[in-house]
């Protein structure tokens, strides 16, 4: 897991350092799929349920899921979510970053600041016999005081020998409510974040989700280990 996750996060970095004004998000696919194919790994995302890209990179107001595209071009002050998994010895990494393309906002920075600040906040949570809705309450709480929305529609997961598996965590919920948190379990927690309100929308390509009313997006996210001293970030480059 250590491993899968390191190749995933300097993937991910990878993509960070590619994104600026002019680029396709297919050029930044492709840097991402050639690094972790470098490292002996392989794109976790890539033939995912049928998804055709090795990154679901997602511009503005695409909440998650985005297609790469050769027609997609990045331009100044845009804001640009790269999720990325690599799998590697029978293992997955899964994390998502939202960046600037250039100068942006103070708008779009905020959004930016606090969903980024809401995924540690989350991480808090994720101790040994807490529940999964204790860090989807810390999320929703957090986002909910800046007068943000958290989307529902789509939440984090388990995830290991899988790229999904149980147990779902959710970006809101109760405290004290879900599924307990035990040492050795190891999950993504993944804020997606509205300016506007929480509901989305899918594409016609069934892949790429927007939001409704038009509103800017961000997403952050790391793969997390739940141990007996804490919560371990996984998703670190060396």
């Amino acid at each position: 897991m250590k491993d899968a996750c390191r190749i995933s996060a300097e993937a991910l970095r990878v993509a960070g350092e590619a994104v600026r004004p002019g680029v396709s998000t297919l050029e930044i696919d492709t840097k991402i799929r050639r690094y972790i194919e470098k490292q002996g790994a392989s794109p976790s995302f890539l033939g995912y349920g049928g998804f055709p890209a090795s990154a679901c990179i997602s511009v503005n107001n695409v909440v998650i899921h985005g297609i790469p595209s050769k027609n997609t071009i990045l331009k100044e002050g845009d804001i640009v979510s790269v999720d990325v998994g690599a799998h590697y010895r029978g293992y997955h990494g899964d994390n998502a970053y939202t960046f600037p393309c250039g100068k942006i906002s103070a708008r779009a920075q905020a959004l930016l600041n606090a969903t980024r600040e809401s995924l540690y906040e989350g991480i808090k949570q994720a101790v040994s016999m807490n529940r999964t809705g204790d860090i989807g309450n810390a999320v929703q709480r957090y986002v909910e005081a800046r007068s943000y929305s958290v989307v529902r529609d789509y939440v984090g997961h388990g995830v290991g020998a899988k790229l999904h598996e149980d147990p779902n965590v959710p970006n809101y919920g109760s405290r004290g409510r879900g599924v307990r948190l035990l040492p050795g379990m190891t999950i993504a927690i993944e804020p997606m974040v509205n300016e506007g309100a929480h509901q989305t929308r899918v594409l016609g390509d069934k892949w790429t989700v927007i939001t409704a009313d038009g509103s800017l997006s961000a997403h952050f996210e790391h793969t997390i280990a739940i141990t007996p001293d804490g919560p371990r970030i996984l998703t670190v480059c060396d």
